[in-house]
């Protein structure tokens, strides 16, 4: 069912599936080898929430691609209907190992600039500075059980950071960028984390660290998150990070497919599907380089996602959209809960 030129949930899914298979096609024929080799074709392509309760298609391309803008435009044709659609710069990954020969994603924001939690904090609580000891900052999002023990959640690149890491490595609170070192630091151990190719799409970038000290803080600083729900588009959620601390945003897209995120020269660039886009609806951004990790959620304090990503350029203030785990993939798995 449409509603003038927008759709009921349902029938926006069918539409964008076939969006997806359209653009696939036309990305064989179409998309130029340098535009490939640069990382392309990176055009996602979700759904876009409207304030009536309907859906648009959404449409997402990296800016400076013109094969892939042409591709974006075919396909907004094809559907005949009318589609939100949005430039972005690359999407990159808001923490990272601490090579310096390998930043092509978004390195956290340094110390004195950042607007969150980076000292050492205990008890620990959320959106506060943590990381794998060889990564440089990234965010503390939730807690969570795994097996009745308190566990830390937040992004594999951020409690992992790369395929060498393994279980048992130290992570450090706050983040080696922070000044956090081992083991004068140590609040735990790498527990488990799911991994990332760039030979495969994913649907999560998660991971959680065993604590040494099992007394935390889950209340700071909405009180505790235990819920979860799907988002549907359009909500208002907030989120604490390590760099930016709490900001405020509008959930723009769901179902976002192939969102391709930069990892770096080891990982290098990975498609996301299932995703959700998030704009600020302040005057920053909703988050920048260390707020990975952090838990994202509605003002009535129910988990929508896990912040991994954010893009260069885009949304209503042109400060960048911000991408999110859909929080149930996220505890799924993993098999764990929040506390």
């Amino acid at each position: 069912m449409t509603r003038g030129n927008y759709m009921d949930h349902g029938t926006a899914r069918e539409t964008k599936a076939q969006a997806v298979d359209y653009a696939r096609e036309l990305s064989e024929r179409v998309v130029r080898p340098s535009d490939v080799a640069d990382g392309g074709p990176a055009l996602a392509i979700g759904l876009a929430p409207q304030p009536d309760g309907s859906y648009a298609l959404a449409v997402r391309y990296r800016l400076g691609l013109p094969s892939v803008r042409r591709i974006a435009r075919k396909v907004v044709q094809e559907v005949g209907l009318d589609a939100d659609v949005r430039r972005t710069g690359r999407i990159r990954t808001l923490a990272v190992g601490d090579d310096p020969s390998k930043v092509r994603p978004r390195p956290p924001v340094i110390t004195a600039r950042a607007l969150g939690e980076t000292g050492r904090t205990r008890p620990l609580r959320p959106g506060i500075s943590i990381a794998h000891v060889d990564v440089t900052a990234g965010t503390l999002g939730a807690f969570v059980h795994k097996d009745g023990v308190v566990h830390a959640l937040s992004n594999y690149h951020v409690l992992s950071g790369s395929p060498q890491a393994r279980v048992g490595d130290v992570i450090v609170q706050p983040g080696p960028a922070d000044g956090g070192q081992a083991p004068r630091d140590r609040v735990g151990t790498l527990a488990a984390r799911i991994d990332l190719s760039a030979e495969r799409d994913a649907t999560v970038d998660c991971a959680i660290a065993l604590l040494d000290d099992q007394e935390v803080d889950p209340e700071y600083p909405v009180g505790r998150i235990t819920t979860t729900a799907v988002a549907l588009g359009g909500e208002e959620v907030a989120k604490i990070g390590r760099t930016t601390s709490v900001t405020r945003g509008r959930v723009t897209a769901i179902e976002l497919d192939n969102v391709v995120v930069g990892y770096g020269e080891e990982l290098g660039e990975i498609s996301f599907d299932n995703q959700i886009e998030v704009e600020s609806t302040g005057t920053g951004p909703f988050s920048r380089g260390g707020d990975s990790g952090s838990l994202v959620y509605r003002a009535d304090g129910v988990a929508l996602g896990l912040l991994f990503a954010g893009s260069e350029s885009g949304g209503e203030n042109g400060s960048g959209l911000t991408y999110i785990n859909p929080i149930d993939a996220v505890l799924d798995a993993l098999g764990v809960t929040l506390v």
